[in-house]
């Protein structure tokens, strides 16, 4: 039975684990001897191509449970796994260029891939991670507070999460941008970086920052919440893909929507799918760490009139800072994946 999310008043904390809001990339036919999605016995099925989910999540659980293929399933699709998940960038110009149909990032991110020439709409929107991302610090480095950044150094993704995450931060203790210098770098390289002492700061995600916190050196300086981020976690289709398969679309939401929920009650169950040793494990104070973001972490669910009013502020926001060129206009790339059938 599909869960329904309640009116959000204020921003509940955290997120998801990273693993259970990858990229989801789906494209094209095959042409199996099955039902067709349209239920027409065309002998048709549409193959959904998903980014291998790795070792934690609701995907990387669905994949080892049969669970997402039996849902699939259900609309005349098949997932196929392949690839790994990446930056929301190059998965929108994938999109653009009719190369994918799903993927997932966060509203930062995707604004910024708005204000160049979308060819897809946001269908889901997962609440902004209060604990799990921030300003991240190393242990001892002297910076107690946001103030204590100036004439530092900050790491960032350039036009994504870290760099909205500083400027805001920035912003809210009235720090011009300028006194505070950004570094930009791509997020898998940061964490050697930061803890070489090249960057006195990492504006970071819980994707990256839950191994740090969990090595016991690092810490957040301001969170989510301290920062009062507007930033959501969002699944986008290709705007072609949505209007042909729109009966896929709200399959896959459907099947987020009440895996995440169960995460959410039961974050262990979704660590360490497919082993609990290696470098994909989370094991120690890093699986603790792990498990308490997505305990209080926000659920995939339709996007509400709220949520549109945070993205524009989001839009505005980064506007003013110059990040984009002028205001985007959000709304006008969104899908009620409530009334897709």
């Amino acid at each position: 039975m599909q869960l329904t999310r309640p009116l959000r008043t204020t921003a509940p904390a955290a997120l998801l684990t990273a693993a259970a809001l990858l990229a989801l990339s789906a494209c094209g036919t095959s042409e199996a001897d099955s039902t067709g999605a349209d239920g027409s016995g065309s002998g048709k099925t549409v193959e959904v191509r998903i980014p291998d989910p790795g070792n934690s999540g609701v995907l990387a659980l669905g994949k080892k449970d049969g669970s997402l293929d039996k849902a699939l399933g259900e609309v005349g699709a098949k997932v196929k796994w392949t690839g790994s998940a990446g930056p929301f960038a190059p998965a929108a110009q994938a999109m653009n260029a009719d190369q994918l149909d799903i993927a997932t990032g966060s509203i930062t991110s995707g604004i910024t891939s708005l204000a160049q020439r979308p060819g897809f709409k946001f269908f889901t929107a997962v609440d902004p991670d209060a604990a799990g991302e921030g300003i991240l610090v190393r242990d001892g480095s002297g910076i107690a507070s946001v103030t204590d950044l100036i004439g530092r150094k900050v790491a960032v993704n350039q036009g994504g999460t870290g760099e909205y995450l500083l400027l805001k931060a920035l912003a809210k203790a009235k720090i011009p941008a300028e006194k505070v210098e950004r570094v930009y770098l791509r997020p898998d390289q940061t964490a050697a970086v930061l803890n070489a002492g090249q960057v006195d700061a990492w504006a970071v995600w819980a994707t990256y920052a839950v191994a740090e916190i969990g090595s016991g050196k690092a810490h957040f300086v301001a969170d989510g919440a301290a920062i009062g981020s507007d930033n959501y976690s969002l699944n986008a289709v290709r705007t072609g893909f949505a209007e042909q398969h729109p009966e896929i679309v709200r399959a896959l939401y459907d099947y987020l929507h009440e895996a995440s929920a169960r995460e959410k009650k039961d974050p262990a169950a979704h660590l360490n799918v497919f082993t609990d040793v290696g470098p994909t494990a989370v094991t120690g104070k890093a699986k603790e760490v792990q498990t308490e973001f997505t305990a209080q972490g926000g659920t995939v669910d339709p996007i509400g009139p709220e949520d549109i009013a945070r993205f524009e502020a989001v839009a505005a926001f980064y506007a003013e800072q110059k990040v984009t060129k002028e205001k985007v206009d959000v709304a006008a790339h969104l899908l009620d994946v409530e009334k897709l059938t």
